[in-house]
């Protein structure tokens, strides 16, 4: 029981996010529920139990409420990797996000910013090499330039790392809108 979580959606029936994956614990799910803010979608088999009360977990649930995504996300080092796939985009390899940094494409000590449009993802091998040169002096260009993505972009790259753990239940919800196979 201590690992039910409940897959969050939105009122749209779309996770509120996929990277991180909106989850919340038993507890707040069934305070929730209580709460009449959401409804229950879909169940554990396992159950809470009062006195006088007993409850499937919830496994899926739906705000009642519609929550529009946010049009511009925040700038954080996460986000500039998720906008980058965890792509390193001098080398072009993947790694880890703990093996990530992020570089300025116009060094600070040039006057470069540290912004969506000036960061991009790099591997801290490429950005001991770039250091504080500009893209010319390195010989080193960015695969993609750097750019403020979309909320949409955003949790479109997202879906592309699954968590470690998928429930069953969660499957329809998340990839509800992938192309199926014709047999």
């Amino acid at each position: 029981m201590l690992n039910s979580p409940a897959l969050v959606l939105n009122a749209d029936f779309r996770p509120l996010s996929y990277f991180p994956l909106s989850l919340w614990s038993w507890q707040d799910a069934i305070k929730a529920v209580f709460l009449d803010r959401v409804n229950i979608v879909a169940e554990y088999d396992g159950s809470v139990n009062s006195p006088s009360f007993s409850m499937r977990l919830p496994s899926v649930i739906s705000l009642k409420e519609y929550i529009p995504l946010s049009r511009r996300p925040a700038f954080t080092r996460f986000n500039v990797f998720l906008r980058d796939c965890f792509d390193c985009q001098y080398c072009g390899e993947t790694f880890p996000a703990q093996e990530l940094t992020f570089d300025h494409v116009v060094p600070r000590s040039r006057g470069g910013r540290t912004n969506w449009e000036n960061v991009v993802t790099a591997c801290s091998n490429c950005n001991l090499r770039k250091a504080n040169k500009s893209v010319d002096e390195a010989g080193m260009f960015p695969r993609h330039p750097p750019h403020r993505p979309s909320t949409w972009k955003l949790q479109e790259n997202g879906r592309a790392f699954p968590p470690n753990y998928l429930h069953e239940s969660w499957r329809d919800f998340l990839y509800w809108d992938t192309e199926l196979q014709d047999d």
